[in-house]
């Protein structure tokens, strides 16, 4: 396989591998610790070094589960990244405690998350969602005291808007706080506008990192929905029924058969294809993998083989199959 290559997290200093494994939908409804292990552990061989988690994953159970198969595999603390995510909370109606970025929450779920993970530190902490009650400065004033104590190396965002990630950072500057690093936003070839739109003037302006989710659009880019939803797929789990409308959508699944006949070409496959179309991004750090069984492990992980045939022909006919009206 070709070897993993590494990007700096924005303007930090941080090294991640520009492919990551990630443990939404999967950890906790899927994958319980024994295969997670299994998971983690061909991830980590292919060169993966970031793993990334979040509170509301299986409401804590995924945190517990990365926590316990890291353990059980005895990796040493400093071989490899960790994030989670803080913000919907796992105490249901309980005030302060859910749907939330106070100074109160923050500072209680991060305890919460490291002892599910069995860790000191996280590496990253993000704040999941942006919390339209809270003030920012109250935000980053405690994300950045989570920093000084030593819980989190770098915090960062999750789905914010530009103008709020933009709004956290000059209240970090102006106040000598430790200030957002990294944003995680969905990006794949159906979903664009934030990474390459919102956020284009904050790459320079502050040196925004990112740490992008969903790089095949919750399985549509696969190509296994062209003919519907398969039994035991992410769209038939209890709670995903939201999905069906996006992975039935006929005019997308076109165009997914349509990259697939590109992928056949190149010797790669459809999901390599669009994984390997996300890190071409060079402002793109890391794109966060998942997987439910150690095949799409590998699968998935083969987009580093598709990363080396992307050159400007392929990427203006994938430009083409995804946006046609660009077509001369």
């Amino acid at each position: 396989m070709t070897d993993m290559p590494y990007n700096r997290l924005g303007r930090s200093g941080l090294q991640v591998s520009a492919l990551s494994f990630g443990s939404w939908v999967t950890f906790g409804t899927q994958v319980d610790t024994s295969l997670a292990k299994d998971c983690l552990t061909v991830a980590r061989d292919a060169g993966v070094n970031f793993f990334d988690n979040a509170e509301a994953y299986a409401g804590g159970q995924s945190e517990q589960i990365m926590g316990d198969a890291i353990a059980e595999l005895g990796w040493a603390r400093h071989e490899y990244v960790i994030s989670t995510k803080i913000f919907w909370g796992i105490h249901k109606g309980v005030p302060n405690m859910e749907n939330t970025l106070n100074r109160k929450y923050l500072m209680q779920a991060i305890d919460g998350s490291l002892e599910r993970l069995g860790l000191d530190f996280v590496d990253l902490l993000f704040c999941h969602r942006p919390d339209a009650n809270t003030p920012i400065e109250e935000t980053v004033w405690a994300m950045s005291d989570i920093v000084s104590a030593g819980k989190a190396l770098y915090w960062g965002t999750s789905e914010w808007s530009a103008d709020e990630i933009r709004a956290a950072w000059e209240i970090a500057d102006r106040r000598n706080l430790h200030k957002p690093v990294m944003e995680q936003p969905q990006y794949n070839l159906f979903e664009t506008r934030k990474v390459e739109k919102e956020y284009a003037r904050l790459y320079e302006d502050i040196g925004l990192g990112l740490t992008t989710w969903s790089p095949l659009a919750s399985g549509l880019l696969s190509g296994k929905y062209v003919d519907g939803i398969p039994e035991g797929s992410r769209a038939s789990l209890p709670g995903y029924e939201w999905l069906k409308g996006l992975l039935t959508d006929e005019k997308k699944n076109g165009q997914v058969r349509e990259l697939a006949e590109l992928a056949a070409r190149l010797d790669v496959t459809t999901s390599q294809l669009a994984i390997a179309w996300c890190a071409k991004n060079p402002h793109v750090s890391t794109v966060i993998l998942g997987a439910s069984t150690v095949d799409q492990v590998h699968e998935n992980l083969g987009a580093l083989t598709a990363l080396e045939r992307l050159d400007d022909d392929v990427l203006a006919e994938i430009t083409g199959i995804i946006h046609p009206w660009t077509r001369g």
